[in-house]
């Protein structure tokens, strides 16, 4: 892609409302663009992100056999009523009527739809069991939306679902989730702990949290560093300092981004919407589920803060927009604009991601915006491309050496 023609609003100063490292470098690096109060637009670079973690997300999902769907943003109270949930989930729930008068609700999650989806084909044991999940945009009335991409009323998340004949089934795909997730979040280059919680609003009899650890965050975790001991404050009850509770040395306490969460489910939806199976006996059974939500606007967030400095961001590998950014030092310059584009070129014909800065800009105007936007490897062409050479500068070691144009696709 030329620069020149990318849309990257890049900015020198970060929003005023901007309080975290993320949002300030997401909105100066031309990632977001806020339109109302926890509501953004992603811009083109923000998209390809995003559109790279859900590309290993649905890489990760196809090696455990959970198949892809897409369900409404748009939810009729009715499926609500009938699991219990319409009066009691709060007013994060964003409602509203139609021009008919009836109640609808944009959805948070979708254990009532999901649920409705497959109750009338799953008559028998033998169809089971099977996973769903969908990549969606979410919505929530939050009162307090905050640190940009972390809490919005608008967002993009993973939700999936897992039915089962039996607990022990459910305890099979609970592990393959998570599993699943800890690759996922591996591949996006985020260190995360697993965390027992409460099961919140979703319900259900056991929940997991995956955690990045970072001082923005807005959950206490009580960890060990001795064994793998991890929760919650909220649903340990434990302190700094306190005796782990799997081997007796003292508790940390750290600060956490939630990316996901796990649940079984059990029976609380099938139980109240009738999604019964008829079982090896011949008997009717509640269907036994379980739900796996990951965040992805959140997964871009978090990445953002653990893999940046103040002048900007240096993504992980698999999710950086481009794998290569060309810099041009002036483009004016017939020399250096000719190889640039010859690079350009046998770059893309080798199938690389790559940006070409091809605008007619000051060289420190493209190599600021080069550090805000972050991609990791780049090729600056400047006096020595006379000679045939160019700098080739790897931002995960801070390294810049001289190299023959030739030795490129080499050094990448």
């Amino acid at each position: 892609m030329k620069q020149s023609l990318l849309f990257v609003p890049t900015l020198k100063d970060a929003p005023k409302d901007a309080e975290v490292k993320s949002h300030k470098l997401m909105s100066r690096a031309g990632l977001i663009k806020q339109v109302a109060s926890g509501v953004y637009t992603y811009l083109p670079l923000g998209y390809k992100v995003i559109q790279k973690i859900e590309n290993i997300i649905r890489e990760e999902h196809e090696k455990i056999d959970a198949s892809e769907l897409l369900m409404p943003a748009l939810q009729p109270s009715d499926l609500w009523i009938e699991s219990g949930r319409w009066d009691k989930y709060g007013p994060e729930l964003m409602r509203l009527k139609d021009r008919k008068g009836r109640d609808f609700c944009l959805g948070p999650t979708h254990e009532e739809v999901i649920t409705s989806v497959v109750r009338e084909y799953i008559s028998s044991y033998k169809k089971l069991p099977f996973a769903l999940y969908q990549i969606q945009t979410k919505f929530r009335d939050e009162m307090r939306p905050r640190f940009g991409l972390m809490r919005g009323r608008e967002f993009i998340m993973k939700d999936a679902y897992t039915f089962s004949p039996t607990n022990e089934d459910l305890d099979i795909w609970y592990q393959k989730f998570t599993k699943a997730y800890i690759d996922i979040f591996k591949r996006c280059g985020l260190d995360i702990k697993i965390v027992s919680s409460d099961v919140g609003q979703i319900g259900g009899d056991e929940a997991d949290e995956f955690m990045v650890m970072s001082e923005v965050g807005e959950d206490n975790i009580t960890y060990c560093e001795s064994c793998e001991y991890a929760a919650n404050q909220e649903h340990s009850g434990l302190n700094e300092g306190d005796e782990c509770p799997l081997c007796g040395m003292p508790l940390k306490v750290a600060k956490g981004i939630e990316v996901g969460n796990i649940f079984k489910l059990g029976t609380k939806y099938s139980e109240a919407m009738n999604a019964k199976f008829v079982d090896k006996e011949g008997k009717q059974q509640p269907v036994i589920m379980g739900c796996y939500g990951l965040g992805i606007s959140r997964t871009l967030m978090a990445s953002v803060e653990q893999h940046s400095t103040e002048n900007g961001i240096i993504w992980p590998k698999e999710i950086s927009p481009y794998q290569v950014h060309i810099v041009p030092v002036n483009f004016k310059n017939e020399v250096q604009k000719e190889i640039a584009l010859e690079i350009y070129q046998n770059l893309k014909t080798k199938g690389i991601e790559v940006l070409l800065d091809d605008r007619y800009e000051r060289a420190g105007v493209k190599f600021k915006d080069a550090d805000l936007i972050g991609i990791p490897l780049r090729i600056i062409v400047g006096k020595d491309a006379v000679d045939g050479k160019v700098e080739f500068v790897n931002r995960y070691k801070t390294e810049k050496i001289l190299i023959n144009k030739s030795d490129i696709l080499d050094y990448i």
